[in-house]
C-alpha cells in the first residue's frame, strides 16, 4: 500500500456530517485492510493486533471490514459498492471499542508503533459514526489508493 492511502466516509443522511478526520487516514486504512486479511493467515503487525481484538478481547471487528474501494470501473462494481452501506450504530461502537483497548492495553503499543495515528482516527470514524446513528442514517466505507 502506499502512503496515500485515504478513507472515505459516506452518509446517507440529509444533512452532512460536522465531523471530519484531523489527519491523514492511512493508518485506519492499513488497520482495516490487515485485520481483513488476519482470517487468512496474516502474520502482519496489524493483523496480529486484529487477531487479539477478536479473539482475546472479543471485540466485533466486523463493521470495520465492510469497506471497498471507492472507484468502480463497471456496473457489477458500483452494485458492489452499494452493498457496502451498514447500520452506523454497530460501526461506531466496534471503532470506539477498537481505539479504547489500543490506547489502553499495553499489548498493542509494539504491534501499532508504526501507525501513530491509528487511535485518533478510530476515534473519530467512532464520533462520525455515532453521529450517523443518531440521525438513524447509514455509512459507507470505502477508500482510495
Amino acid at each position: 500500500m502506499t502512503e496515500g492511502a485515504t478513507l472515505i466516509v459516506e452518509f446517507d443522511s440529509q444533512e452532512p456530517c460536522p465531523i471530519d478526520f484531523l489527519g491523514p487516514t492511512s493508518d485506519l486504512v492499513y488497520f482495516m485492510s490487515f485485520a481483513h486479511s488476519e482470517r487468512y493467515g496474516s502474520i502482519h503487525e496489524l493483523s496480529q493486533a486484529a487477531a487479539v481484538l477478536k479473539r482475546q478481547l472479543r471485540i466485533d471487528l466486523s463493521p470495520l471490514l465492510i469497506f471497498g474501494d471507492a472507484r468502480a470501473t463497471d456496473s457489477q462494481e458500483e452494485k458492489a459498492l452499494q452493498t457496502l452501506w451498514q447500520d452506523a450504530a454497530p460501526l461506531a461502537e466496534s471503532a470506539r471499542k477498537t481505539a479504547d483497548a489500543l490506547s489502553m492495553d499495553t499489548q498493542f503499543k509494539e504491534l501499532v508503533k508504526e501507525y501513530p495515528a491509528l487511535v485518533e482516527r478510530l476515534q473519530e470514524l467512532a464520533d462520525m459514526a455515532a453521529w450517523a446513528a443518531e440521525r438513524g442514517a447509514h455509512v459507507r466505507l470505502t477508500y482510495l489508493l
